[in-house]
């Protein structure tokens, strides 16, 4: 295993107990070498993508702290949403599901390959996942220097994001 790096997941729901499944998440992920450091407030978002003909997400970003590989990281994220109810295979891409937990950054990390995109290639083109990330850190910027603020600000109000409730529960260390 590497050193540790500070990363950010986003996690949403959209289907059952939203925040109940946000917070089983947050509390699997540690079973896995993933430490949840903090987390945003929750949001309630309209769906985007494929599918948009379903019920709003509940969802948040979380600071992590990990030695995990990237892709060590994502089957972590998999594992986690297969435990909580999540079908992977079959699914219907950005359709109907109790959690969904991605990879957005991993300290200074750029990666392209088949199965992950780090920076996770939507995390700096849509506001539910721009505005919990601002959450937790104002400053935090993409490993080219570009800040996430500044992304945010040049982007369309037309993705609805809505404040819903407080952080959810980080573990003790």
């Amino acid at each position: 295993m590497s050193q540790e790096r500070t990363g950010y997941l986003g996690i949403g729901s959209n289907v059952g107990d939203r925040r109940g499944n946000l917070q089983a998440a947050v509390e699997a992920l540690g079973a896995h070498g993933v430490r949840v450091l903090a987390s945003s407030s929750t949001y309630d978002t309209d769906p985007v993508g494929e599918v948009l003909d379903q019920d709003d997400f509940l969802n948040a970003c979380l600071r992590i702290a990990t030695a995990l590989e990237p892709l060590e990281l994502l089957d972590a994220c998999k594992t986690v949403e297969r435990d909580l109810g999540r079908q992977l295979e079959g699914a219907i891409r950005h359709g109907p599901r109790p959690i969904d937990v991605d990879v957005l950054l991993l300290g200074d990390l750029e990666l392209t390959s088949d199965r992950l995109t780090l920076p996770h290639a939507q995390a700096t083109s849509r506001r539910f996942v721009l505005i919990p990330l601002l959450d937790l850190d104002l400053d935090l910027a993409i490993p080219d220097g570009t800040r996430l603020r500044d992304l945010l600000a040049a982007l369309p109000p037309d993705e609805g994001v809505r404040a819903a409730g407080p952080p959810l529960d980080v573990p003790a260390a």
